[in-house]
């Protein structure tokens, strides 16, 4: 169905209404629901309770990632594990500098998987971060732009597996003559200039060049002037009483040998399968020498997998936001803005602005892909603008989603990760975020000028 501007009521009513209340969820199910009256009348809740059941089922891949990863957490930190990597960390780690600087480098070593990535680096440096003084804002900000950012720079993710089987089925991309997709990737990697911005910024940030500004430089300020590290919120202060870690006499390998099968899992197979094997590592390794029993393995799994329940929550009404706003065309409503746009050398631009507004819209960065490429890339050839260049632009802006929209699975991961609320998170980094969507639309102008 096409519905007009009325297909942007469920975005605006979920994003205006988590800004003004700080409450995601609850603005999200409004969103969903409302744009189910607005797209079905009369039969708005069947279709709600319709569009809930499909939610669900298709992205219960995720859901089980999130809450199995919770129970890893769970096990790992009863079992000293992380205790024993945190021992290591506070000796390198002397100060904020340095303890934000080895969260970058984690960031980049962990590049496979930006879910293993912003999960496994936020459980090792939360409590070293904590005992240096670092806002836990800070490494929210962190997390989150060496996420997604990291994997979209580098040939060997499930970020550039899902791009080069998209892009390799394009016939504008065929007629490119790459030798296989994963050399189109590697040739597209410079062009990212989102992705690059984002790490030179979090950079200079652990540098300490980076000025704080807004919401940042007020949680600095806070940790100063009281000690505690993030905002002491009913909500946050209870998100953290369950995993309040020190640096106590742990065994390291507790925590690096699963870690290492969860890594190679991963990369060999997927991340499910590889969470789901480190959790049978551990069972293997905890119960024979007593670290736990089975009952207790059993028992943390699924305390940490409810643990991340409201964060599945969560995710489960975004989705739903970006399935009825689908439902009611918009996609449809934003790609016909750009049909007729007459200056081939900075389409690249608007390419990069659309797909931003659609992933922010939608929290679906593989769904808007999905749905634009087909689109995009057959105008970008009829109108003879620079095809790397374009695909680049959407790389781009679906990192730009990934990083930038409260209710997308990376920034609820980051602020799940750091134990703070994602409202608190997502406007603390926002000044950021803006700054590097404004280079990135230069680079993009000046290149496409060039290129073109």
């Amino acid at each position: 169905m096409a519905l007009g501007a009325l297909c942007l009521v469920p975005v605006l009513l979920a994003v205006v209404g988590a800004i003004v209340t700080k409450k995601p969820f609850e603005c999200l199910i409004l969103g969903s629901f409302v744009g189910c009256i607005l797209a079905y009348k009369g039969d708005f809740l069947n279709q709600w309770v319709r569009l809930l059941q499909e939610t669900a089922a298709d992205n219960q891949w995720i859901f089980l990632v999130c809450g199995l990863f919770g129970g890893l957490i769970a096990v790992l930190t009863k079992a000293k594990g992380t205790a024993g990597f945190s021992k290591i960390t506070y000796k390198l780690c002397k100060s904020e500098r340095t303890s934000l600087l080895v969260t970058v480098l984690l960031g980049a070593i962990i590049f496979v998987d930006d879910y293993l990535n912003m999960l496994t680096v936020g459980t090792c440096m939360r409590p070293v971060c904590d005992e240096r003084k670092v806002p836990r804002e800070a490494l929210a900000y962190m997390l989150d732009s060496t996420g997604t950012p990291i994997c979209m720079m580098l040939p060997f993710s499930t970020w550039a597996a899902f791009y080069i089987a998209l892009f390799m089925d394009q016939p504008a991309v065929q007629e490119l003559g790459y030798s296989s997709g994963r050399s189109m990737f590697i040739h597209l990697i410079p062009y990212n200039f989102y992705a690059w911005i984002t790490v030179l910024f979090v950079i200079l940030f652990a540098l300490g060049i980076m000025p704080k500004v807004g919401r940042m430089k007020k949680a600095y300020e806070r940790t100063k002037t009281t000690g505690f590290t993030y905002e002491q919120t009913e909500e946050n202060i209870a998100k953290n009483k369950a995993v309040e870690d020190t640096a106590e006499d742990g065994n390291i390998l507790d925590f690096i040998i699963p870690m290492i099968v969860l890594i190679a899992f991963t990369f060999i197979s997927d991340i499910l399968v590889g969470v789901i094997v480190a959790l049978v590592v551990c069972l293997f390794m905890y119960v024979p020498r007593k670290v736990m029993t089975i009952s207790e393995w059993s028992t943390l799994m699924v305390k940490g997998f409810c643990d991340i329940v409201p964060t599945i929550g969560a995710l489960l009404a975004a989705f739903m936001v970006a399935g009825v706003s689908g439902e009611m065309g918009l996609t449809d409503f934003v790609l016909s803005s750009i049909k007729s746009f007459p200056f081939p050398q900075f389409y690249p631009i608007i390419v990069f602005l659309v797909m931003a507004a659609l992933t922010f819209a939608t929290g679906s960065i593989w769904g808007s892909s999905t749905i634009v490429v087909p689109i995009i890339l057959p105008l970008a050839s009829a109108m003879t603008a620079n095809i790397p260049l374009t695909i680049a632009a959407i790389m781009s802006g679906g990192t730009f989603g990934s990083h930038a929209c409260f209710f997308a699975d990376a920034t609820m991961l980051a602020a799940e990760s750091s134990k703070i609320d994602v409202m608190d998170h997502n406007l603390t980094q926002i000044p950021y975020v803006i700054l590097t969507s404004v280079l990135t639309c230069i680079a993009l102008g000046v290149c496409g000028t060039i290129m073109t």
